[in-house]
This record gives structure tokens, sequence and C-alpha cells, in this order.
């Protein structure tokens, strides 16, 4: 199915449907329910964190990275701009590279894959030039507004391709499993996980294609957050919490360092880790199916599957942004 709808979307292809006709009303009835449940309890706003982190190493030659996505990648759901991912990002990689990291942030609540185009657009129009290295975090609202998936890939592939033409290195955290959120019952929340699944696979073939790198965050919001929903979920029971954002930043980071070549592993394959060398498509279905899996391109049409090392991360600094950041 994955490998279905990439195709899709790269020859045009129209949407694949997920469900009968004659589940429509049970599924509409419950999504209301869901919403409503959701919205009763709005999360924070998310706080600006753009600016310089690892100050201890300097304020010349900064990396620079950016975040592009939705709500998650904003870091909506916490009050704190070192609780966001961003910052944990930026922390974590100054701590690894021994250099300090400029954050920028374009990612938007709310935001639909559709919205990739305006986020890159206005990345690139900085004056600091193309970023280093960019994380995007999106397929979430996809999936709930019934974005078609062929088309959410395609606006996937050609914001990643924009990047990678310009030089940076792209890493894609792939669709989130909805199926963990609290106010989806089911059998809304088995055709929402079995959705969001299958758009993280897709999500993963055109990435790799366009020479990005993906790690999968389905599973992450599988066991972890089923297990501790309070703990891991926000006040909406949908944003992650503080704790939720820091795992899920702790299985981006070793791929986000590792595409600047600055991570202590190498791509080399570790059986005992069930690393492999697969084709692109197996590779994504199996990496949909475990948090923290990376996929990254070998040689077409194979992709390598690695599950890297985590590291707890640094406290995020808060930085002070100044003018003279604004320059760097």
């Amino acid at each position: 199915m994955a490998r279905r709808i990439a195709a899709g979307a790269a020859y045009g292809g129209g949407s694949i449907g997920l469900i009968g006709v004659a589940a429509v009303g049970v599924l509409l009835a419950e999504a209301q329910l869901a919403k409503r449940t959701v919205y009763g309890a709005p999360a924070p706003l998310p706080p600006v964190a753009d600016g310089l982190y690892g100050r201890a190493f300097g304020t010349e030659d900064p990396l620079r990275l950016a975040l592009l996505g939705d709500s998650t990648a904003a870091g909506q759901g916490v009050r704190r701009s070192g609780q966001t991912p961003g910052a944990l990002l930026a922390s974590g990689l100054a701590a690894v590279a021994e250099r300090p990291v400029v954050l920028r942030n374009v990612a938007l609540s709310g935001a639909r894959s559709d919205d990739l185009e305006r986020q890159v657009s206005l990345l690139l129009a900085q004056p600091l030039g193309p970023p280093d290295v960019c994380v995007i975090m999106i397929g979430a609202n996809d999936v709930t507004h019934r974005l078609p998936a062929t088309e959410s890939v395609r606006l996937l592939a050609s914001a990643v391709r924009r990047l990678r033409t310009t030089g940076a290195e792209v890493v894609v955290g792939t669709c989130p499993d909805l199926g963990t959120i609290e106010p989806v019952y089911q059998p809304l929340r088995w055709l929402a996980r079995r959705a969001s699944r299958q758009l993280a696979a897709a999500q993963t073939i055109v990435v790799v294609e366009q020479g990005g790198r993906t790690v999968s965050l389905g599973d992450l919001l599988g066991p972890e957050f089923a297990a501790n929903p309070r703990e891991m979920f926000g006040i909406d029971s949908f944003h992650p919490s503080a704790e939720g954002y820091a795992t899920a930043a702790m299985a981006i980071l070793p791929t986000l360092c590792a595409a600047l070549g600055v991570w202590p592993e190498t791509d080399r394959l570790e059986p005992e880790r069930r690393e492999d060398m697969l084709p692109v498509a197996k590779a994504a279905a199996e990496a949909a199916k475990e948090a923290g899996t990376e996929v990254t391109g070998a040689r077409a049409p194979w992709a390598l599957l690695k599950h890297r090392r985590r590291r707890r991360l640094p406290t995020a600094e808060t930085p002070a942004p100044t003018p003279e950041d604004a320059q760097t």
C-alpha cells in the first residue's frame, strides 16, 4: 500500500480509499466526539525558541538548524521554549558537534503538507542562506483532515527536493501513530492507526528517494505513550507533553547528527540490532512499525534500516536572541 501511495504521488494518481461507505456514519460521529474532547482543553501556543544554542562553544561558525511542519514541530503543548523539540534538538546537536547552533523554526500549528511550500520559501528567504540541516515533522493533520495520501507525499517530496537542492540535509519525522490518542475510540482508533502508518511508510519512500532520511515516530507514540499517557501527552490529550517531546527528540537526534557527519556511530550495519539493507518499500514498512528507526538511502532501490543508539539529551538552553544572533 505504501508503495502504491508513493507511486500515485509520482504519477499523479488519485487518493486511495481506506474505509468503506458503510462505516462513514460511525466514523464521523466518533471523529466529532474526539474533536470535542481534544479542543475542550486547548494546549498553550508554542513558545518561540529561535536563537543561538551552545554558547559554551562560542558564537563563530554556527551550524544552522531549521524546523518545519505542524504543531509538533512548533512545540505546541509546552510553556517553556527549552521544552520544544527545536530547542532540545539544537542543544543536543551543539553538544555532540561541539559547535554553536542557530535555530530557526517556521513550523505552524495546524499545518498540513500543503503548507510546506510556504514554509520552505519563508526559510530560504532568510538572509543567512539555506540551513545546514532541516527537520520536518508533518502528517498528523493530513490524516485528521483527510488530505489524500498521494497528495500529502507529493507535497512532502517537493519540499524535501527544494531543500536538498540548496545543499541542506533533511531529516523527516514521519507521521505519528494516531491510534494512541486517548479521545479516539474504536473503530476510529484502528483506522487512524492504519492510515497514519501507511502514510508514514509512504513518506519514508519519497523522502529517501529525494536524498533525505527519515525517523519513525509511529511506535514512539505507541508503547511508551500508551503506557504513560498522562505523562507523555499534554493537557489536551493530543499534543505531547515536555516528556513526550524529549522522547521524540531523543529518537531524532542521532539521525540529525549522522546527517551532518558528527554522530560517533558509522553507517556500518549491526545485524545484532536488527539492522539491514532492504528494498526501500520494505524498509519503509518495517520502520513504520518501530519507533526511532532510521531509513537512509543507500543505492536505489535499496535503503539502510538503522536503529541508532540514543543518548540522553542535555537540558535545553533558553536562548535570549539578540541582533547579533540574527547576523550570525
